[in-house]
């Protein structure tokens, strides 16, 4: 069987209603990376954060992160990185915003935040990833990847408008959640980063079976052979990508369950 790559997103795909890998999900990607297929972790979460995950699976996946920002081969090395430029940072972090959006910057070895938000702590129980609270003033505005705002959509709608009217083309705008708006620079984003990746690695894209649920994932999700939108996805997905394949739940372990149909692995219980 020649190889193929598997590229899955992680929160509301790879993960469950925990936020974590399943026994059949670490079982499933383990078995078929011992087969001679290739593993990437493609999420809008920071490498930090990723890496966790990566080892659990064996150590054998590359990352993508911050929706396309930072490319990391199996062994961890970065092997690609695209930063917004300072003045956009300093734009971005200059737009008005209601006291109730937490604005974010993720570097290259930190995730920062303008204020406390102990809930956003929960998604990153598994890895024990943090951020770290610094005033807009005092943020560095180089060697960003991206910049998110967390809020109400209704909020975030207006910051979205704003930042579309400052910056023009020169912005990759996207969600990642309803709830979370995320900034890199033009063409930046998941599809870009998993087609370098595909030439790196020798791979047609005929070969790329991709996992996504959200707006983030629709590049990367337009230019695999086969790609694959989860059950509990944004229903905007579906709808942008008619030729894909509706899967399981996140909640059910719906991408493994799908690649051990795909590859012929032999069904496995787990509790």
């Amino acid at each position: 069987m020649q190889p193929h790559l598997i590229v899955s997103d992680l929160d509301g795909t790879l993960l469950g209603a925990d936020h974590d890998l399943a026994a059949l999900t670490i079982d499933t990607l383990r078995a078929l990376a011992e087969e001679g297929h290739g593993l990437c972790l493609a999420s809008g979460r920071h490498h930090r954060d990723m890496v966790g995950f990566r080892d659990r699976l064996g150590g054998a996946a590359h990352i993508i992160s911050s929706n396309g920002a930072w490319t990391l081969d199996a062994a961890g090395q970065c092997v690609r990185s695209a930063h917004l430029r300072p003045e956009q940072v300093e734009m971005l972090l200059g737009l008005p915003r209601p006291s109730e959006v937490r604005l974010n910057m993720y570097r290259e070895d930190a995730w920062l935040i303008d204020d406390h938000a102990p809930g956003l702590l929960a998604l990153h129980e598994a890895t024990g990833f943090e951020y770290q609270v610094a005033p807009t003033e005092r943020m560095e505005v180089q060697g960003v990847g991206k910049v998110l705002y967390i809020g109400e959509p209704r909020l975030l709608a207006t910051i979205e408008a704003a930042a579309r009217e400052a910056a023009g083309d020169a912005l990759h705008i996207t969600y990642s959640m309803s709830h979370s708006l995320e900034i890199m620079a033009a063409g930046v984003n998941k599809g870009s980063a998993v087609s370098a990746l595909l030439d790196d690695l020798g791979i047609p894209a005929e070969r790329c079976l991709a996992f996504g649920d959200n707006l983030n994932d629709l590049e990367m999700l337009s230019l695999a052979g086969e790609a694959h939108v989860m059950a509990n996805a944004h229903p905007q997905l579906a709808q942008d990508l008619p030729g894909a394949t509706v899967i399981g739940h996140h909640a059910e372990e719906g991408v493994a369950r799908c690649l051990r149909r795909r590859f012929g692995l032999a069904d496995e219980r787990h509790g």
